[in-house]
């Protein structure tokens, strides 16, 4: 059965979505709005407030809550409107979303146009996305309950921002299957260097999601060694008891963690361009290669910036969006090699 466009295209769009999703989760971060919205309502939350009164009962029900009491009690309502916004908006792509892939997806199945191995592919990503959901407001809930820390888990939120990415990784790969169906262009040692390379990008958004999360990005804002000169800062030592939590909990050790990973994400991305020069590649493995090159260099360029300019919104959330690029770029090129 030959592949069709309108699925092609609708799981592309859905990738699109997802980025989008994403970077306005980013500016969500950013802005401190991820805790504005206390409850979740399938359907009533859909739209915001739309009288006064239902924004003063909005504003209200946000006053019991720790980040209001510890951080924002100089919030103006007008200040509120903004954070509600910013998580609003977050939710309600997130519900398009939802309809964008559903609906398709039920017309595609009663036409016929999916292999059942694809509709199979489509339901664990049904699955993922309902997942998704419940990641997101477990991420909300572990900050409207402690007083002494009004903010959400870092754990959580790291979960929240990788699962997304992985969702998006996902899509990306059955559009591939599905455009380059019949297509083989297989290069055995290539597809174990890319298999790696995927493997550390996720472990690279994982403790970025960690950076965002403990706001690491806002300390040793130096570049290349951390605060006074030194590589491995003695804080890392000191703010936790053992390495385990020195590198999981620790801002300074989350930060050396996740600069340090990227030069070995740089490391294996450009092992595999000096490798695949040994090879005959097709041009879409050339174009896929010299992508992720250019992609991976932007992104440590970015990250750079972001940590020496103290993470100002547009660098942190442009920052996040060149990751997915650089997700994107390296799972295509995984596909490529091992397909």
């Amino acid at each position: 059965m030959k592949a069709d466009k309108g699925v092609i295209n609708w799981l592309f769009t859905g990738c699109i979505l997802v980025f989008v999703m994403v970077v306005v989760g980013g500016i969500t971060r950013l802005t401190g709005s991820g805790l504005s919205m206390t409850d979740w309502h399938l359907v009533t939350d859909t739209f915001p407030p739309m009288s006064d009164a239902a924004w003063q009962t909005a504003f209200e029900e946000y006053k019991k809550f720790p980040e209001y009491q510890r951080i924002n009690s100089h919030f103006t309502l007008e200040d509120y409107k903004f954070i509600y916004f910013w998580e609003w908006f977050h939710r309600f792509i997130a519900r398009i979303l939802g309809f964008v892939f559903l609906i398709p997806f039920i017309y595609f199945l009663v036409k016929k146009r999916m292999t059942q191995r694809t509709v199979f592919q489509c339901l664990i990503l049904l699955g993922m996305g309902a997942f998704q959901g419940f990641l997101g407001w477990f991420m909300v809930k572990s900050g409207l309950v402690d007083f002494n820390q009004p903010d959400v888990s870092h754990f959580r939120l790291s979960m929240h921002l990788t699962f997304a990415f992985l969702t998006f990784a996902y899509t990306l790969w059955i559009a591939l299957d599905l455009k380059y169906q019949g297509i083989s262009e297989r290069i055995a040692p290539l597809g174990k260097i890319a298999v790696w390379t995927w493997i550390l990008v996720v472990l690279q958004i994982i403790w970025g999601g960690f950076v965002a999360g403990l706001d690491a990005g806002y300390i040793h804002n130096h570049w290349p060694l951390m605060s006074d000169g030194q590589f491995f800062h003695e804080s890392i030592r000191l703010e936790k008891p053992n390495w385990l939590l020195r590198f999981t909990e620790g801002k300074s050790g989350v930060q050396f963690i996740h600069r340090t990973l990227a030069y070995v994400v740089v490391g294996f991305i450009v092992y595999l361009a000096v490798k695949s020069r040994k090879y005959t590649l097709s041009t879409t493995q050339k174009n896929g290669i010299t992508a992720l090159l250019v992609v991976v260099f932007v992104q440590v360029t970015l990250g750079i910036l972001t940590l020496l300019y103290s993470v100002p919104l547009w660098l942190g959330v442009t920052h996040q969006a060149v990751a997915f690029f650089l997700l994107a770029a390296i799972t295509f090129v995984m596909h490529r090699v091992r397909k």
